[in-house]
């Protein structure tokens, strides 16, 4: 046999049980590998501690490749918290509604959608027209959660997180006035009240603006009770024009009242208003 076929032999050779001990490595390797996962799966379920330390490691791991491919650090719970809503999956009723109140007041049908659907739910619970709580909103604010008077009323109801500040401790204490849903519950619980002591709603949205030792209430009442009549024709099917606030809402409620002619008994008012 000549030299160079003996060289091509062996070459063969070499090559053949190199490949064969690849093969062995690698089948063994993912053996291996099989077994290792198959117990990581096993004490994973026989500890459940185990399995929640390498759920949070992983979502650590997982923001931190989000902060470096995008700058920031994601969080998906953000759109649980938001509070919004899809208006096409209300009742007939309260899509109207809260299509009328988004065009009037320049706020987006989503917000505006889970408001109207928390004023409906409360208001069954509570025994008041939900119409009459969004128009309350509505003077107040004009939906702004934000919202705060020179006297200190806050959120979407203009509720005196000061003299309530009980009311929100099952919310998390008094930041909860800025809470839309939260300032709403309370705002609610506050009218309820005033209604009750004042034994008429109209009496009750006086007490609520803080003017009911007064005889004017610089229009409060009037402006609710408008606004509150409209949302009912709304919500019954009827086309109400949308038109622009008179005033700006985030003044009307709370503030001083003063009468063009008579000043307001400013101790009176403080005494109606820690009573409520």
């Amino acid at each position: 046999m000549s030299a160079s076929k003996n060289l091509t032999l062996s070459l063969r050779r070499i090559t053949a049980a190199v490949t064969k001990g690849l093969f062995e490595v690698t089948h063994n390797s993912f053996a291996l590998i099989g077994l290792a996962v198959l117990f990581a799966a096993m004490a994973l379920v026989a500890h459940p501690e185990l399995r929640q330390i390498g759920e949070i490691k992983l979502f650590g791991w997982l923001q931190e490749r989000q902060l470096e491919v995008a700058g920031f650090v994601s969080d998906p719970a953000a759109s649980e918290r938001a509070t919004a809503a899809d208006p096409k999956e209300l009742p007939q009723q309260q899509a109207a509604v809260a299509f009328w109140l988004s065009k009037k007041y320049n706020v987006a049908p989503e917000p505006i959608s889970a408001l109207v659907s928390e004023a409906y739910g409360i208001g069954s619970q509570t025994r008041l027209d939900p119409t009459l709580i969004l128009a309350v909103m509505a003077v107040e604010s004009g939906f702004n959660p934000f919202a705060q008077s020179p006297v200190g009323a806050q959120g979407l109801m203009q509720v005196m997180t000061r003299i309530h500040s009980d009311k929100y401790q099952s919310f998390g204490g008094s930041f909860a006035a800025f809470d839309p849903l939260a300032n709403l519950r309370v705002g609610v619980k506050v009218l309820q009240d005033c209604i009750r002591v004042a034994g008429s709603i109209e009496g009750g949205l006086k007490s609520y603006v803080g003017a009911a030792n007064v005889e004017l209430d610089g229009g409060y009442t009037a402006k609710v009770m408008a606004e509150h009549a409209k949302l009912r024709q709304v919500a019954s099917g009827r086309q109400i024009p949308t038109l622009a606030p008179a005033a700006n809402p985030q003044t009307s409620s709370k503030d001083p009242v003063t009468p063009p002619e008579a000043p307001v008994d400013e101790s009176a008012k403080t005494a109606t208003i820690a009573l409520r």
